[in-house]
């Protein structure tokens, strides 16, 4: 967590945390799954594996997510949400709702 970074606001302080570009998409799907990095592709196909593994490290360094490497060939890695990340369910969760809704509105 960035110790040295002054937020004006809470909102400011929570988007810090989960305002990447895919970082929420990747807490909902963590919400009730320990997935591998192959898996979470397949729910993010439009993210490059740069990206995606940039998002899934600043969740890590911000101790929102684990990551556990499994000392196997081919390597197996998986990520889980930390006791902390799961504070955030309900965030996304809320997201979640709001967002269906929106959807509802478009097509009528």
């Amino acid at each position: 967590m960035p110790k040295e970074s002054c937020f004006h606001c809470p909102v400011e302080a929570t988007l810090s945390v989960i305002g990447g570009k895919y970082k929420a998409i990747i807490l909902w799907h963590l919400i009730d799954s320990t997935l591998r990095f192959s898996e979470l592709r397949r729910f993010l196909p439009q993210a490059t594996p740069k990206m995606l593994t940039q998002q899934l490290r600043e969740l890590e360094a911000d101790g929102i997510i684990h990551r556990e490497v499994y000392p196997v060939v081919p390597p197996k890695t998986e990520y889980s949400l930390t006791t902390y990340g799961k504070t955030l369910n309900p965030i996304v969760q809320a997201i979640c709702d709001w967002g269906r809704e929106h959807m509802a509105d478009q097509i009528q």
